[in-house]
């Protein structure tokens, strides 16, 4: 499959040939393992303190005739603190045990739960061709909620990766015909729900993906646009490519990128 290369002008050059990575079928189900498994690689682990809740001086005797024991006095069988102490009767305080105020919990989360999500490397490596296809598919980019010119899909001229500005980026991808998805990418929304005080307050829409053939003033002058993600042709992601494991992102791949994709046959 051909596909014209755009200048900064919006000017047709000529036409170039894809790399074999985008002929792939396009599998959903083989993307959507992919990008869990580089979602579980990024989680955190988490967990409570192993001696959390269990600090006090709780004592549980079960004894009959033990000294400062529970039993024979009508009260539940539970670890106790002893605070003060008059005459036979003793105040004490629940402790330890799940249910007492200050408790220990029954099942806390533990730092040494392993998240990851194992992934063959040629699965992990037909995902993105999977996913490579479907930025090239029209009808993928549509459903996925993206507004693209008519004449998409194309290749940007290998001048784009000379670009040191936020502004000419911007200029650039709205004379392409990318008016629209940018006042799409650009529109923030405040999240329901308690992720607004977990550091997710605001919610933001994936918008194009530029791909440069490698490290270039391009990628740093538009990692600066709302929703408009930049990265280098070898370091493309499945996650990249159909954020939330959904396929069809608008993506535009430089020239360079595409000819380096080929002669290093990356992704094959």
């Amino acid at each position: 499959m051909k596909i014209p290369v755009y200048t900064i002008q919006k000017s047709e050059g000529k036409k170039i040939e894809l790399p074999l990575q985008f002929g792939e079928e396009v599998r959903r189900d083989i993307i959507q393992r992919a990008v869990l498994s580089e979602q579980a690689a990024a989680r955190q682990q988490r967990g409570s303190h192993p001696e959390a809740g269990k600090r006090a001086s709780a004592k549980l005797s079960r004894r009959r005739r033990d000294y400062k024991g529970s039993y024979g006095l009508g009260i539940s069988r539970v670890p106790r603190k002893i605070l003060s102490g008059k005459g036979s009767r003793w105040n004490w305080r629940g402790a330890v045990a799940p249910g007492m105020v200050g408790g220990r919990r029954a099942h806390p989360p533990k730092s040494s739960k392993v998240w990851l999500q194992g992934i063959n490397s040629k699965e992990e490596k037909k995902a993105i061709r999977s996913a490579l296809s479907a930025t090239i598919a029209r009808e993928e980019v549509m459903r996925r909620g993206h507004r693209v010119p008519k004449e998409y899909p194309f290749a940007l001229d290998t001048q784009f990766e000379g670009m040191k500005k936020t502004q000419e980026v911007m200029d650039a991808l709205e004379a392409l015909g990318f008016s629209d998805e940018l006042a799409r990418g650009s529109v923030t929304k405040i999240r329901a729900g308690k992720g607004k005080r977990r550091g997710r307050r605001y919610k933001q829409r994936k918008s194009i993906l530029l791909v440069a053939g490698e490290h270039c003033d391009l990628l740093r002058a538009a990692r600066n646009i709302p929703g408009v993600d930049s990265v280098p042709v070898a370091d493309i992601t499945a996650e990249l490519l159909a954020p939330g494991a959904v396929p069809g992102r608008a993506t535009l791949f430089t020239e360079h990128a595409l000819k380096k994709m080929e002669e290093k046959r990356l992704f094959l």
